[in-house]
């Protein structure tokens, strides 16, 4: 790397701290249902990842996100959220990640102000809601505005790589007054060529899935059973030594 570049890796437990702290990131983004996009976790899950954490280890920043689907809530989800950032921010983390759309699919300026007011002076991101806007250059400005820390983004693409092109206009419009982490996606073949284009920070889930095969019959999502992923220490030193060749 010709520059300094931070990586956060998305983890949903104390294992996925502790291969992040051996990669060397600078931050975790902790949640959990990573295959439903991610959800809040429980809070033994932020206190155990923190202890793994230690004192000099990767900030642990926690996904706030009351539910799965889309990012417009109604007046009960909000108040969970703000909530759960308040629970964050209260027990350790040192940064919540957040997403509020109206009902246009705009950002939710109210909500958002809501969220992070409740985050006191912790950091915020805004999350890949950006991504869904109709306008992601317009959402960044809105973002910086409120005063948050960065914005998670792939360019609007389902992969950052194929939204590489405006991944670059963000970080242009940014001027270095919020910073711009690209995510979704992320591999050892894209990292170096994501971080080329100037962003600030690389976002990834380094994970592999884990199927389960016991029992009398195999299960599925719906059933409660069947696999689940978890964070892959060779994937994670993977994207690390792409970047640092």
């Amino acid at each position: 790397m010709t520059r300094t570049l931070a990586l956060e890796i998305a983890v949903q437990d104390p294992a996925g701290m502790r291969i992040a702290r051996e990669v060397g990131a600078a931050r975790v983004e902790l949640a959990q249902a990573l295959a439903l996009g991610g959800l809040t976790p429980s809070p033994a899950t932020l206190e155990l990842t923190l202890e793994a954490a230690g004192p000099d280890g990767p900030e642990v920043h926690v996904l706030i996100r009351p539910r799965a689907g889309g990012f417009h809530y109604d007046a009960d989800e909000l108040a969970i959220a703000e909530r759960d950032v308040r629970w964050a921010v209260g027990a350790g983390a040192s940064g919540v990640v957040i997403g509020a759309l109206d009902a246009a699919g705009r950002l939710d300026i109210d909500a958002m102000t809501r969220l992070r007011d409740a985050a006191g002076g912790a950091s915020v991101t805004l999350h890949r809601a950006i991504d869904v806007t109709a306008d992601p250059l317009a959402t960044l400005v809105a973002a910086r505005e409120l005063g948050l820390r960065r914005v998670l983004t792939s360019g609007g693409a389902s992969a950052a790589i194929d939204g590489i092109d405006t991944l670059r206009a963000l970080v242009a419009e940014a001027s270095g007054q919020i910073e711009i982490m690209a995510g979704s996606g992320v591999d050892a073949a894209t990292a170096p060529v994501l971080a080329a284009i100037g962003v600030d920070a690389l976002h990834f889930s380094a994970k592999r899935a884990v199927v389960e095969t016991g029992g009398v019959r195999m299960g599925s999502a719906s059933d409660g059973v069947g696999g689940y992923e978890v964070t892959d220490r060779d994937t994670a030193f993977a994207v690390l030594t792409a970047l640092t060749r």
